[in-house]
Order: C-alpha cells, then structure tokens, then sequence
C-alpha cells in the first residue's frame, strides 16, 4: 500500500518508519528541507530508542523515502496520513489547527482518485468534519474518506507502542469506504491480535483527548495523596502498591513525582478542558487536574529550598534530568523548566546535566543555568543535588564519591528512585516525595489526640 504522511515529526516519523517496517511503500512529508536533508542522510531529528536503525534499514531497502514536496507524494497515495503538530494556541488554551488545515489545503489540490485522508495528529472533537469540508471546498471533485487514526505512543517507548498496541482506533464518517483501507494498512498488527476499534470519527477523536485526560488525572491524584503521605507520616510508595494491585486501578501512572510535562498531557488536558467549556459540558476534574499540575511544580522547588534550609541565596543547586521522561530529548512543559526558574527566582544558581536533553535545554534556558557535561560535573561543590528525572544513568549513582566532592550533603530525589537507608550512609540528608516524618500510625493517632 502507498502512504503519505504529512508531518515528520515525532508522530509522522514513528508512524512511517513502523508502517514502511511492515511493508507499506512510506513517502514522509515536511516544509522544512533541513530536516528532509538530515533525514535523508541518516540523522535523526528527534531522540528515540531504535527509530535510527529503523529508519536506516527501511529507507536502504526504499521502503522508506523523505520529501519536501506534498504534491506528488499525495498524488501516488492510497492513504494521506495529517501527522502534523497541534501546539496549545497562544492566549486561550485551544488546540492550533492551523497546521492542521493548512494540510487539508494542500492535499484537496493534490490528491488523485480515490484516498483515505487520516488525521493522526491530536485534534479536538469536530476536527474531521472540518478538515472534510475543506477538503470539498478546495477541490469539489475530490474523491476522499476523512478518518481519525489517533496516536497512542510514548516517548522513549514508540516502537514498541505503535507495533504492539494495546488497541488501534480508526473513526469513520458516514461514507465507510475507509473501513477496509485502514483494515489493510493495519493488517500485520491484527494478524497480531491487536485490537482494531472502529467507532464513529468523533467518538475517535475524543477517546484520544479522554485516554490523556484520565492518565493525566492518575499523576495528579497520586501526587496529591503523596502531599497527605508526607503530613500523616505514611509512604506513598507503598500507598501506590497497595492501590496499584487492585486490577481496576492498576500500577501503571501511580509514581509520585514532580508532575506531568511533554508534548500531549499538559496541552490535551487543557484543549479538552476548552473543549468541553465551548460546549457547555465542563469538566470539573480535568480543570482541576490542570492547575494542581501547574501548581506542583513550583511547589517541588519550594521543596528543595526546604531542603537547603530555606533559603537558597547564592548557593548552588545540581540538578539532574531535563527531560520530561527519560529516553527521550524532548523538554517540551518538563517540570524542570519551571523548578529551574523558581530556583533562580529565589536567588540560586542552577548547574544542569540530562543525558539527551542538553541541546534543547539550551533553546529554552540560554545562560540563565550553568551545563555539566556529566552527573558528577554537575555535582561538584553543589550544596544539593536534585534528580528530577529518573534516567538510568542516575539510578546507581557513587554517593561515596559525591560526599567528597559536594559542598553539602543534601539529595532531593523528585522521582523516588533511591531508599532512604541507601543515602543516609554516606551522611547525606535525603528528601523524597510522599514519605513522612512519622513512621507510626499509632505515634501519629497519639500525637492527633
């Protein structure tokens, strides 16, 4: 099967690479010509594991191809895949559909007989009929089925997520000629028994926005019951595990930490929230959800002030992990940033290393931070060391040997991932999330009476 996929970015590049993997003949798409040429040359644009030896070995085999040019791409192609980004819009919190739209156009002018137009980039609920009738206006004669394919990929874990998914879903318009097309682009994976849910375009469009919206909501509430674990003196960790074995809760997206960030969660949250506003059908738990993430983060750096004593003046803080999870380079709404900037508000100064993220930590940070070029560098004569994100290069750190070398013993750990007993012996002071002081249920119900 032909594929064209407009967008070469995180989503459009996965998706191209996995599908071309599969055997489809895969022609990526994108306005910038720098990144076609680097991709052309082999070098990747984004970090993620195993997409540059995915690329390398279907772009040898000419399975897959990267253009600039939409209009013959489009032309030749079965499927026209809309793999375009969907930023917050400035001033209000809606999805810009700009990008979106913009490639509409484009593909009513070159599309060639019949073509499935599928819409992977993230879109609120409406978005394919729009997308359809622009389609129509543009070239009336256009014989197109307009369908939402959204994605359900994680950062560091893409690969994996698009060849094994725990479900594809494909939403169709009153015209269903697409069903059987999306059938076949997706025939390996259901040959596979990956569950294919078609459903209605925007039923599609909205279990996307819902699906991020409640594992956003899981974070936040484990994150609040950390807060309440720290005042009645219980753990968080095991808090989570006893919840987390329950089969209708689940483990998954129960680690406490210093908030959600990246490129789906905070802006999807906030484009349901708008969403569901316009149309009269609030959400009270997603609004909430989205300001007590907003609120956390500054909060986790009045946490580490904390930790130095209050007051962090002129000191130095260490801090490890820019990305927003590990695996990935993309610092896009990572807690970092925020902790980075209240940190400098109250008067420290920020040394930084993240294995990945170092090259667009600089577009955003510039010379207000100081970068190491490893976790030791970046430790040397700090008065506290923070991990803000849980990097396994980070998870076996030689404490003895930063005893020596920092000027104070304080680690403020934002993911959990050391025992207390394992810091405390090397003297360090040791500052986590969700662990409280009091480790007793019965000194705590005696000190309440």
């Amino acid at each position: 099967m032909r594929i064209a996929i407009v967008g070469s970015g995180y989503v459009g590049l996965v998706s191209g690479a996995c599908l071309a993997d599969f055997g489809h003949q895969v022609v990526c798409v994108d306005k910038a010509e720098a990144k076609i040429a680097d991709l052309q040359a082999g070098r990747m644009p984004i970090y993620e594991p195993g997409l540059d030896d995915l690329v390398d070995k279907n772009s040898a085999s000419g399975q897959l191809t990267f253009t600039s040019t939409l209009a013959a791409a489009v032309a030749d192609a079965d499927v026209v895949f809309i793999a375009v980004g969907t930023p917050s819009r400035r001033g209000d919190g809606h999805a810009d559909l700009s990008y979106v739209y913009e490639a509409a156009r484009e593909i009513a002018a070159a599309v060639h007989g019949f073509t499935v137009v599928a819409i992977k980039s993230t879109v609120p609920v409406g978005t394919g009929d729009e997308v359809e009738r622009i389609i129509r206006q543009c070239n009336p004669l256009a014989d197109v089925a307009v369908v939402s394919n959204p994605e359900f990929l994680r950062e560091g874990a893409a690969i994996d997520d698009f060849k094994r998914p725990d479900r594809i879903v494909i939403g169709l318009p009153s015209d269903e000629r697409g069903r059987e097309v999306m059938a076949e682009v997706y025939r390996p994976l259901y040959l596979n028994q990956a569950p294919i849910l078609f459903t209605g375009r925007r039923t599609s469009e909205l279990i996307k926005y819902a699906a991020n919206a409640f594992l956003a909501l899981k974070i936040t509430f484990i994150n609040e019951i950390a807060d309440l674990c720290e005042s009645v003196g219980a753990n968080v960790r095991e808090v989570a595990r006893g919840i987390g074995l329950d089969n209708r809760i689940g483990s998954k997206f129960l680690h406490a930490g210093p908030g959600y960030g990246g490129s789906c969660f905070p802006k999807d949250t906030l484009a349901l929230v708008k969403t569901a506003q316009d149309s009269g059908a609030p959400l009270r738990l997603i609004e909430t959800t989205v300001a007590v993430n907003d609120q956390r983060k500054r909060t986790m750096a009045r946490k580490i002030v904390f930790a130095c004593g209050g007051d962090v003046r002129a000191k130095t803080v260490a801090l490890l992990g820019l990305t927003f999870k590990p695996n990935t380079d993309d610092v896009r709404e990572a807690p970092s940033l925020s902790i980075i900037q209240a940190l400098i508000d109250f008067g420290a100064h920020v040394r930084v290393y993240d294995p990945e993220g170092m090259d667009q930590a600089k577009i955003v940070l510039g010379t207000s931070v100081s970068y190491a070029e490893g976790a030791y560098e970046c430790a040397e004569g700090a008065d506290a060391l923070v991990i803000v994100t849980e990097w396994n290069q980070f998870r076996a750190l030689d404490f003895e040997r930063l005893s020596r070398t920092m000027s104070k013993r304080v680690v403020v750990d934002l993911r959990n991932i050391y025992r207390r007993e394992e810091i405390s012996k090397h003297g360090f002071e040791y500052v986590n999330i969700g662990e409280g002081a009091v480790a007793d249920k019965a000194v705590f119900a005696a000190a309440a009476e």
